[in-house]
């Protein structure tokens, strides 16, 4: 009797310090990023939609009184996008466009936030019934997520290392399907960072110093080309010239064309295409897609220019991770911006689910009608 007594108190014993472990898990997680007054991490953000999946590369910098600063770089294109946010508000930051967006907004408090360290903590206070499971390299903690703009997103998984750091964080439908991945590749929890780091003009004259370097990187890649005689010489110093002044040209103008029209992959049920329109513009053409039945919308897509000074453009609306850029979503709207098209889906009929799904539709491969 005292045996099966005994037995029992030491296994009270080591079910009780489990779940003493695995409850400091979490703990010692929000505790470690609590107390840091401002980091910096570089990671791999994978999103997922259908069949294709669109990675960029994740900058992060905080420092507390809600300076942010997130630079997402879309791999396969190399269009790169910067979130701010300052005493002064949010902006979306458009290197390519030369443009900035400024919003009056509360993010990144109104929703989850897949590469903030404070996001996935605010997540895990949030959810009384978040779950800590012990694993071989750590521990995996898992708990409910906010995408207001996304309600296929259920739930999120983070795994920690032994030191309770974050190595990486993905988002699951409710069927436990990866819909996004973030692979945490550094984290410092120390981070120092100059007076003017949250500032919009360092931001800009930083863009602007990256796109000299990148030009005269490409100058000094055409000078050093084969020349083995004084005609091919001034022949390529002819062509060298000619290509500086194209580029110069481009940038006060257009971005892009549109060569094809890009039809979304999604449509209501009893709507269809009804009309569409070329219109020359002065930055260069503009297309509108008319879509009539049971729930009418309109899509235009349009040529954008690149500006010779910075502009900052009052944004309503919230922010929105779409797949392959970040996009402003209102009541009756959708605007982003992506390979030099700005495009708008627009709707008094469509819900916000409807007109973000019509949206994303459009972000994956091009499809010729």
């Amino acid at each position: 009797m005292k045996k099966i007594f005994l037995f029992l108190i030491l296994g009270s014993l080591l079910i009780t310090g489990c779940s003493i472990r695995k409850k400091d898990a979490s703990e010692e997680f929000s505790k470690k990023i609590e107390n840091a007054s401002s980091y910096y991490v570089e990671g791999s953000m994978d999103i997922i939609n259908n069949e294709d999946t669109y990675t960029y590369d994740v900058k992060v910098s905080y420092q507390k009184d809600n300076n942010y600063k997130v630079e997402l770089t879309n791999i396969s294109n190399n269009h790169k996008q910067v979130i701010l946010r300052n005493s002064d508000g949010v902006y979306v930051v458009t290197p390519s466009l030369n443009k900035s967006f400024k919003f009056q907004s509360d993010w990144p408090h109104n929703n989850s936030q897949v590469y903030l360290l404070g996001s996935l903590v605010e997540d895990l206070n949030n959810d009384e019934n978040k779950t800590v499971e012990e694993t071989k390299d750590g521990y995996t903690l898992t708990s409910i997520v906010n995408y207001p703009n996304n309600k296929k997103l259920v739930k999120q998984k983070i795994m920690l290392d032994k030191n309770y750091e974050v190595k990486e964080v993905t988002v699951l439908d409710d069927s436990d399907n990866m819909q996004i991945k973030m692979v945490f590749n550094k984290i410092d929890l120390k981070s120092e960072f100059d007076d003017n780091y949250f500032k919009l003009n360092e931001l800009i004259k930083e863009d602007t110093r990256e796109e000299n370097n990148n030009t005269n990187t490409n100058e000094n890649t055409n000078t050093n080309d084969n020349i083995n005689s004084t005609e091919e010489k001034n022949t390529n110093t002819n062509t060298n010239n000619n290509n500086t002044n194209t580029n110069n040209s481009e940038k006060t103008e257009n971005t892009a064309t549109i060569d094809d029209i890009i039809y979304p992959m999604y449509l209501p049920t009893n709507t269809y295409l009804t009309s569409q329109e070329t219109i020359n513009t002065d930055d260069g053409q503009r297309l509108i897609l008319n879509f009539s039945g049971d729930s009418p919308f309109t899509l235009i897509e349009e040529t954008v220019s690149y500006e010779e000074e910075h502009v900052i453009i009052p944004t309503f609306g919230e922010l929105t991770h779409l797949s392959d850029t970040v996009g402003v979503v209102n009541d009756n709207s959708v605007n982003w911006f992506s390979n030099g098209i700005e495009y708008f889906v627009v709707s008094d009929k469509l819900s916000t689910d409807e007109l973000l799904e019509v949206a994303r539709s459009i972000s994956v491969l091009p499809v010729s009608k």
